[in-house]
């Protein structure tokens, strides 16, 4: 049996509570369906999406090609092979958009609001307490005179003398519970800690520059936002192309955001092929892997309705009898646009950009598929003249952050 505070602690109940959620929140690879603590990083919100479809918490991604994105991405049941992708968001505008309403959650505005509600909290527990003070001195009357009336008893009337000894006892009673009732809310009431109304106001008014200054580390803002977020719920509206987000607060209030998703990169729906006729014409040029990426990417789905895996995607490969990707068969070696940016030492949308202009060659054999780049047309004079152009047009900031990797080829 279990006695609360039965002896003296090192540390009361509270504190030992908080310490087991502060230990469950860290342990990030135990339950899936737990808030989160921050552990640094770039993204603000680690710990606390929470995916509005499937009820897990989301996990951040960063990318690898620039050093500030970051994408927060939901798995899913990943325990089970091929159940794919639950649903998934850029993390840079949600957590601007975030960020935003912690500073107005936090805003001079948004304190004096809440000092002016702590005000009118603290009146009316001062009129309950006033109203339950005259209904004790009532009492106190009534017991009064209930004790009269008993004392004034012939004790030979014994039925009248115990009625009215029940009505004292009763009386008595009622007084104690007012007695009671008084007492702890007025000890709830010294409680509650003295607000410094003019030091809260100062640190309203300062907090936006300390968020907004580059030396604040983003540890501080996460661990801000923990303190004043319980969780927010990540849906995607595919009707209007936003992320609607629901930040559940600690005081337990709802805000509703919506953020805009990038549109740009979408696929078609009208111009999705068949998966048979995209692998006739995709196999023996990719591996199994990139074939699921460009399938995915394209729309199509397995017969039942599902996405594609390495593994749907060799079983289906060896039914239709298309031979597997072998790099040692291929005429013209190519690699992808993605793995030809990284030898020219530029991002991926550089690279796009000079096959668009006609300065890189590559080819499609479908739209969505993966770009074929001769790698001898990487050493080209063209190409080198092209790559050397995109560098210099960098901006002078574009190292010091190190948005991308830069790799310098030989000669340029």
């Amino acid at each position: 049996m279990l006695l609360r505070d039965n002896h003296q602690g090192y540390i009361s109940w509270r504190e030992y509570e908080e310490n087991h959620k502060l230990l469950a929140e860290n342990a990030h690879m135990k339950k899936n369906c737990d808030r989160k603590s921050a552990r640094g990083g770039r993204a603000l919100l680690t710990g606390l999406m929470r995916c509005g479809r499937c009820g897990r918490m989301m996990r951040v991604f960063y990318g690898s090609a620039k050093g500030n994105a970051h994408r927060y991405q939901c798995r899913g049941d990943d325990a089970h092979v091929g159940v794919g992708l639950c649903i998934g968001i850029g993390g840079v505008r949600v957590d601007r958009a975030v960020a935003m309403q912690i500073l107005e959650a936090v805003s001079d505005r948004a304190v004096e609001a809440a000092i002016f509600a702590s005000d009118q909290v603290e009146r009316s527990q001062r009129d309950v307490i006033a109203a339950i003070e005259r209904d004790l001195e009532s009492a106190r009357y009534e017991a009064l005179l209930a004790s009269r009336r008993y004392e004034l008893v012939d004790p030979a009337k014994r039925h009248v003398a115990r009625e009215l000894e029940a009505r004292w006892n009763d009386a008595l009673e009622r007084v104690g519970v007012l007695e009671r009732k008084i007492k702890d809310l007025s000890a709830l009431s010294a409680a509650r800690p003295i607000i410094d109304r003019g030091r809260l106001l100062q640190l309203a008014q300062d907090l936006p520059t300390v968020w907004n200054t580059p030396s604040t580390e983003t540890r501080t803002k996460q661990r801000l936002i923990h303190i004043l977020v319980q969780e927010i719920i990540c849906d995607l509206d595919d009707a209007t192309n936003e992320a609607v987000l629901l930040i559940h607060w600690i005081g337990g209030r709802h805000t509703e955001v919506r953020v805009a998703r990038v549109k740009t990169g979408r696929y078609p729906a009208e111009l999705a092929p068949s998966a048979v006729e995209a692998l006739r014409k995709l196999g023996g040029h990719w591996p199994d892997r990139e074939l699921a990426v460009s399938l995915n990417r394209m729309l199509c789905k397995t017969g039942n309705g599902e996405s594609w895996t390495t593994v749907r995607v060799r079983d289906m490969r060896e039914r239709l009898g298309i031979p597997e990707y072998d790099a040692t068969k291929v005429d013209v070696p190519m690699i992808s646009l993605m793995k030809a940016a990284e030898k020219l030492g530029i991002c991926v949308g550089s690279a796009k950009s000079l096959v668009q202009r006609g300065i890189l060659p590559a080819t499609q054999i479908l739209p969505g598929s993966p770009w074929m780049v001769p790698v001898e047309a990487l050493s080209s004079e063209a190409v080198r003249i092209g790559v050397q152009g995109v560098i210099d047009r960098r901006p002078k900031f574009y190292e010091d952050y190190q948005y991308d990797k830069v790799v310098r080829l030989p000669g340029i």
